[in-house]
């Protein structure tokens, strides 16, 4: 069973499969309930896509509504982040709740044997030593998305993507006639898509204006909620020049909810922007236990972010301390911090903290 977006990744991952002689339908999951015309015309534009792509392969369509999952699972956990001051990554909830446990859960209910995605990210599904690997398009890579599945749900789970070049999907998109072919990408809150985002939040989390200071103390601005604002942040602070200051781009360096307060930096090599530590109470490893040696890794804390050498120790709040060679730029707590060697994704964990 594939899940079909409607994207051109899904399209030829169903593709793909059935040339290597699986029997395969597809699934269509409808996640979010729109409460316009705009994005109900988008969903159901979606639908159709995925609808002519079937039928141009010759296989059954299902579709299926997880709404009320998306919500209870994703979404209040979402809201809940950002009101506690921390920048969540939806993405990766979505993958592990929706992706990969209600539409697993419901694929094998209705028979199949694996699901299947257009996930660029290469999986090694053995019972004794499961895995997950980055795509051979680096470019592409997801495994950071991905880090929070387990074995067993990668037992199940096929990436006819991990070892083809983007390119390559698109021209075999074409080749089949798939209408999706030159379709762009989807971005944005996973299954809600692109929006306004600030406007968007505001609609379930009313914010507080409050002051944006620097990170002397001064009174640079004012703010619209400091649950809005990331770490790294240059648009939108609506700063602007100050005359009394030397000019050059400020970044959010630090904000606080319950002060309602938002502090920036200015110049983005500002040491505000950098920590050499990040805290974690939890890691969760694919394998099921920890590697034997965690003083010689590498992590990410943002997605298409460089490898970066790291090691792990255990305080003595039985959370964990990840130390970086090298500092690293605008750690944002709520975000994942996610583990690997060589090519092998090990796992990860939510960033609650940081230190210099």
């Amino acid at each position: 069973m594939v899940g079909m977006s409607g994207g051109v990744d899904s399209s030829v991952a169903a593709w793909l499969l059935c040339e290597q002689g699986f029997e395969v339908e597809g699934l269509f999951m409808k996640n979010w309930e729109e409460d316009d015309d705009e994005e109900y015309c988008a969903a159901a534009a979606d639908l159709e896509d995925a609808r002519q792509v079937c039928e141009r392969i010759g296989i059954r369509l299902h579709t299926v509504n997880f709404a009320s999952e998306y919500w209870d699972r994703v979404f209040k956990y979402f809201l809940e982040e950002y009101q506690a001051g921390r920048t969540p990554n939806p993405d990766v909830i979505c993958n592990r709740e929706i992706k990969f446990r209600a539409f697993l859960d419901h694929a094998l209910e209705l028979g199949t044997d694996y699901i299947a995605t257009g996930h660029y990210v290469r999986c090694k599904a053995s019972p004794i030593e499961p895995g997950l690997e980055k795509a051979h398009d680096r470019n592409k890579d997801q495994s950071y998305f991905l880090h929070t599945l387990e074995s067993q749900q990668l037992q199940k789970s096929l990436f006819p993507l991990g070892d083809i070049e983007k390119s390559k999907v698109r021209e075999i998109a074409r080749e089949q006639a798939f209408r999706v072919h030159d379709k762009k990408d989807s971005t944005g809150i996973c299954f809600i898509g692109e929006r306004k985002f600030r406007d968007f939040l505001k609609h379930y989390l009313p914010g507080t204006p409050g002051p944006i200071l620097s990170t002397e103390g001064e009174t640079l601005g004012t703010h619209e909620g400091a649950m809005y604002y990331t770490i790294g942040q240059r648009q939108g602070l609506g700063i602007g020049g100050q005359a009394h200051l030397p000019e050059g781009a400020w970044y959010v360096a630090d904000k606080d909810t319950e002060s309602n307060t938002v502090v920036v930096a200015q110049g983005q090599r500002h040491p505000a922007l950098f920590h050499s530590c990040v805290l974690t109470e939890t890691i969760h490893w694919i394998a099921g236990e920890p590697p034997a040696d965690m003083n010689n890794l590498a992590a990410k804390i943002r997605y298409r972010q460089p490898d970066q050498r790291c090691s792990i120790q255990v305080r003595d709040d039985n959370g964990y301390e990840v130390s970086f060679d090298e500092p690293q730029w605008a750690v944002a707590p709520g975000q994942s911090v996610v583990f690997y060697h060589q090519d092998r994704c090990l796992g990860g964990g939510i960033i609650v903290g940081r230190e210099a």
